[in-house]
């Protein structure tokens, strides 16, 4: 066998373990060996380029691209189901399915409503060539570079020569679904989130939805989202029937659940529904309700759609779950901002198929709210399959000696006296050079992706490095030495990736330094503007309070927040310290010769896709030259920068309120 018949064959296996372990969960083969085979395929591409294909198994792990997402028209479109929350609602849909035929009999197909970001996939000769978002119903986005990290979606089918007593399938066809991020992946996600003190994700939904709109699908492929198939359109289907449809397509090599059932009386759908309600919180993937199909296309056809939704399907939404349990004790968290959040730590519970003992009590004030006590029995609910909060308390199951939970005065962490800013509702430890959580959350926020970007260091590495001694400060990271973090010489390849890394950094721009340094309440955009109106950290460093606020979006609370930092003399120290290492201090050559007030004042929304700038840096290019990107159009509008595939919705609204729509090369015109 030479090099590329063994190239063709190792894609075939690859296809068909993928298929084994994702979909049926099956595996015939270790995962060790599922690794060889691959790194074998990878090394025969690398020396075949001429045997590229967009659907080989190698293409799953992704890229560390930025891509920008077209819109594209669906064929068919997608349109929402109406949604039902009782089950006199779901006979009235019942019988009026029936009054719709006739009075004929129907059969209707009962399946699980998964909570994901709805997907379309097309396929051509067996082979997936697009998968699209479902957008506003018309027009989505064309995620298919994301879509093929996902395992458990077929990128070419099982040749139709190999199937027996199964209907081939269409030579092009679509099959729509859910994209899902299972609980597992979730909760180790907004783990890994919560150390980073990034914000968590309020749901798998969520989750899996900011997942699939990454710009890199390397990204996408380490997330690890899942998907469910549960319906076939196309002009040669191989049945009349939707659940006949879906159990072929199964065959096919999708995924399709097995929780679908045939019914054919009202008295079967309720039974359904009762099993599921509770059988759901099995699930590893959230749920939160219940769709009902007419099952014959015949029937549905003849029952045709309203305005938004089909008359032949509903959706039953389960109730929000809830439970009570015992509220035991009430520990307080220091963010890197020192910012102090009381967490309810509660007996175990199980609720949306995750074990809940711990929920957030945000502040003092929602505290307060429900007068809480320790050994109170709290409801506690997942709304939507969110993340768990407290929503009431049985104040009649209060022991007579419960005491009332009292919000500290003291920094748990080091003792210092918390505070309270005016209009804030949160307290904080004011000691953010003493206080161990806040000094060890800024350095991790210094080497974050959008900060520094030293990825060669984690959250574990910089809690081993300040308990023994090496960082105290961000600084701190630029005096660290091979020597110093290579062990007994085992870990020197790490170590110098490391110390490689720390240098690297001082090439990042001007603003993200700005950002780095983690000045209470100045996010990524206020640092960017910050950067951009005085150019470099000496001026920044002696700006009045009235010079800050004359920056675009910089009030009160941001400007006293930076004159504070600016007057500490530990972060002059450090900012000398950082100059002296190298970092970037200005902004560059080409943004100084680049920027003007050319569009000053003017509040800019960007839509579509364009030609000759990515919207990154077109949005780059806005603030360089002093205008304001805004992600919503109103009366405040100055113009639209669109591209091709504006999307209906903004351009309808843009016209109603008469705001100008600018192409990109007029508008690099304007800027000249």
């Amino acid at each position: 066998m030479d090099e590329k018949q063994r190239i063709e064959q190792l894609r075939k296996e690859l296809h068909e373990h993928n298929y084994r372990y994702y979909v049926l969960n099956q595996p015939v083969v270790s995962d060790q060996d599922f690794d060889f085979m691959m790194h074998e395929l990878q090394d025969l591409e690398q020396k075949h380029p001429e045997m590229a294909d967009p659907n080989s198994p190698t293409q799953r792990v992704g890229s560390d691209l930025n891509q920008e997402f077209q819109q594209v028209a669906h064929k068919y479109p997608m349109l929402s189901l109406a949604n039902t929350y009782s089950e006199q609602d779901v006979k009235e849909w019942y019988d009026s399915v029936r009054k719709g035929l006739n009075g004929e009999d129907f059969e209707v197909c009962c399946e699980m409503k998964y909570d994901g970001l709805s997907i379309s996939l097309t396929y051509e000769d067996g082979r997936l060539v697009r998968a699209v978002t479902r957008g506003d119903g018309v027009l989505g986005d064309d995620v298919t570079a994301n879509v093929k990290t996902i395992r458990s979606i077929p990128l070419v089918l099982k040749p139709n020569t190999e199937l027996q007593n199964v209907p081939s399938y269409p030579r092009e066809f679509e099959i729509r679904g859910e994209i899902l991020m299972p609980w597992k992946v979730f909760e180790r996600l907004n783990a890994e989130r919560e150390a980073a003190e990034e914000p968590l994700f309020a749901n798998p939904r969520n989750a899996a939805s900011g997942t699939l709109k990454s710009q890199k699908s390397e990204l996408v492929a380490s997330r690890q989202l899942d998907a469910y198939l549960y319906y076939l359109l196309g002009d040669t289907l191989p049945a009349e029937g939707h659940y006949e449809n879906l159990a072929v397509a199964r065959s096919w090599g999708f995924k399709i659940s097995e929780g679908m059932r045939k019914v054919k009386t009202l008295q079967e759908i309720f039974e359904f529904i009762k099993y599921w309600d509770t059988e759901r919180k099995n699930l590893p993937v959230a749920t939160d309700g219940i769709v009902l199909k007419v099952n014959s296309l015949r029937q549905q056809r003849a029952l045709g759609y309203t305005a938004k939704s089909p008359r032949w399907a509903i959706a039953y939404k389960f109730k929000a779950e809830r439970a009570l349990t015992r509220l035991n004790e009430v520990t307080y968290q220091v963010g890197r901002t020192g910012a102090v959040t009381p967490v309810a730590n509660m007996d175990p519970v199980l609720l949306a198929g995750t074990t809940v003992k711990r929920a957030t009590l945000n502040n003092e004030d929602f505290i307060r709210s429900f007068d809480l006590h320790i050994g109170d029995y709290v409801y506690v609910e997942k709304g939507g399959e969110i993340i768990p909060k407290i929503v009431g308390v049985d104040i009649d199951q209060r022991p007579i000696i419960a005491q009332r939970v009292q919000f500290i005065t003291h920094c748990p962490e080091c003792g210092a006296k918390l505070v309270r800013y005016e209009g804030e509702a949160a307290h904080y430890c004011p000691n953010d050079t003493g206080c161990p959580p806040q000094i060890k959350g800024r350095i991790e926020h210094f080497i974050s992706r959008k900060a520094m970007n030293i990825d060669s260091l984690g959250p574990e590495t910089v809690d081993e490095y300040y308990r023994h001694g090496l960082i105290h400060n961000i600084a701190d990271l630029y005096d660290i030495e091979v020597q110093q973090i290579n062990g007994d010489g085992s870990r020197t390849k790490s170590a110098v990736k490391i110390v490689n890394g720390i240098k690297a950094s001082t090439q990042v721009p001007f603003e993200r330094v700005v950002f780095a340094l983690g000045i209470r309440f100045v996010g990524e955009t206020s640092a960017r503007l910050l950067a951009r109106h005085f150019k470099n950290m000496d001026a920044l460093m002696s700006a009045s309070l009235q010079d800050l606020q004359e920056v675009e979006g910089v009030g009160e609370v941001i400007a006293n927040s930076v004159i504070s930092y600016f007057h500490q003399p530990q972060n002059i120290e450090i900012i000398r310290r950082l100059r002296a290492y190298g970092l970037q201090m200005s902004l560059s050559e080409e943004q100084l010769q680049g920027s003007s007030d050319k569009l000053q004042g003017k509040s800019i929304v960007i839509s579509g896709v364009f030609a000759h700038h990515s919207r990154d840096e077109y949005k780059a290019l806005i603030e360089q030259h002093g205008g304001k990107n805004v992600g919503s159009i109103s009366g405040k509008t100055s113009f639209i920068l669109a591209g091709e595939n504006m999307g209906p919705s903004k351009l309808q609204k843009a016209e109603k309120l008469g705001i100008a729509i600018v192409n990109e090369d007029d508008f690099l015109k304007m800027i000249e």
